[in-house]
């Protein structure tokens, strides 16, 4: 069974930092994009960042670039979120995803995560 959990959240103040992680297991993902997306209450799932198989091609959402930082675990089945500067319009539940493509798009993505909660208090 194909299963993705997260981990690393919390509750922060703005400008603080947390690292994400989301750990893959039930097949090898070494050959899948991973990514990074968030729901926030009251607002659309949003891509945040994905990463290729390789870890060579990275993709970030203009509302984070420069602040967060996605890459991947050398076993490969572990893809990490670096969070820095955070805002309190980063609260969100976190989720890791897969897919076959690097891509901002949800329906590219096969598997998800249950998502972790990241708070940021002003």
């Amino acid at each position: 069974q194909v299963q993705l959990v997260e981990s690393g959240g919390g509750l922060v103040q703005a400008g603080g930092s947390l690292r994400l992680s989301c750990a893959a297991s039930g097949r090898t993902f070494s050959s899948d994009v991973m990514g990074w997306f968030r729901r926030a209450p009251g607002k659309e799932r949003e891509f945040v960042a994905g990463i290729s198989r390789s870890g060579d091609r990275a993709l970030c959402a203009d509302s984070v670039k420069g602040r967060f930082t996605v890459s991947r675990g050398n076993g490969k089945n572990t893809v990490y979120l670096q969070m820095n500067r955070l805002k309190p319009e980063d609260t969100a539940v976190y989720v890791c995803a897969t897919s076959e493509v690097v891509s901002g798009t949800p329906n590219h993505y096969t598997y998800w995560g249950q998502g972790t909660q990241v708070t940021v208090s002003s």
